[in-house]
């Protein structure tokens, strides 16, 4: 967990549209190319402290959202012969694409 702390705590918050906030390692979160620039840029933005506010996104979105960059972190370059699917359900699937693409997923 040591390159993880190289910046700031070794965890990071989320915090949904409707203020849930969700604890994610600092390593998992950088699989999203935004929440890695708003995490890697010079102390001037709030989301340097660690807590990033994403007002336009749902709780049950920024879950699922979690729980990718896990698996995402997980399986990425594993050498298992067979990685599970990733599931989404279909009545989150539009609103889960939007977050993905401004989260840089």
């Amino acid at each position: 967990m040591a390159d993880g702390e190289e910046k700031g705590a070794p965890v990071v918050t989320l915090i949904s549209k409707e203020g849930h906030e969700f604890v994610i390692d600092r390593e998992a979160a950088m699989v999203s190319g935004t929440i890695k620039n708003m995490l890697s840029s010079p102390g001037v933005f709030v989301e340097s402290s660690g807590k990033i506010e994403f007002p336009t996104i749902r709780a049950p979105i920024l879950e699922k959202v979690c729980q990718y960059f896990h698996y995402k972190l997980k399986f990425t370059n594993s050498t298992q012969p067979q990685i599970p699917d990733f599931l989404i359900e279909p009545d989150v699937a539009l609103e889960l694409l939007m977050a993905a693409n401004y989260l840089d997923t």
